[in-house]
């Protein structure tokens, strides 16, 4: 239940982060308010997820996924160049949270 939890916390982390980029330094309420909800709701699935998961695995994981789902919408949906060298380097950092959850 843990990883799932991580999981889920990681794709909020991506829906903040993309939210504080909208909310135009916290000008715009809906994105800034969709912004709070969003880190409260990543941070406590963190905090729970770390229960039973290392935290060195826990927050590398969680940040991966964040990291990697804040990257690809940015080339998917807002305009952000994609290129081979940009792609290479999400995969290896996917790469490395699948290797992290392995060698738990």
């Amino acid at each position: 239940m843990a990883w799932i939890v991580l999981v889920i916390s990681g794709l909020l982390e991506t829906a903040w982060a993309i939210a504080l980029d909208r909310s135009a330094g916290f000008t715009r309420p809906l994105p800034s308010a969709v912004f709070a909800v969003t880190l409260v709701g990543s941070m406590a699935g963190l905090a729970y997820a770390l229960r039973d998961i290392p935290v060195g695995t826990g927050y590398a994981v969680w940040v991966g996924i964040g990291a990697v789902g804040t990257a690809l919408v940015g080339m998917l949906a807002l305009g952000e160049p994609v290129n081979l060298p940009r792609v290479a380097c999400l995969l290896l950092v996917v790469a490395g949270v699948i290797g992290l959850k392995l060698f738990a």
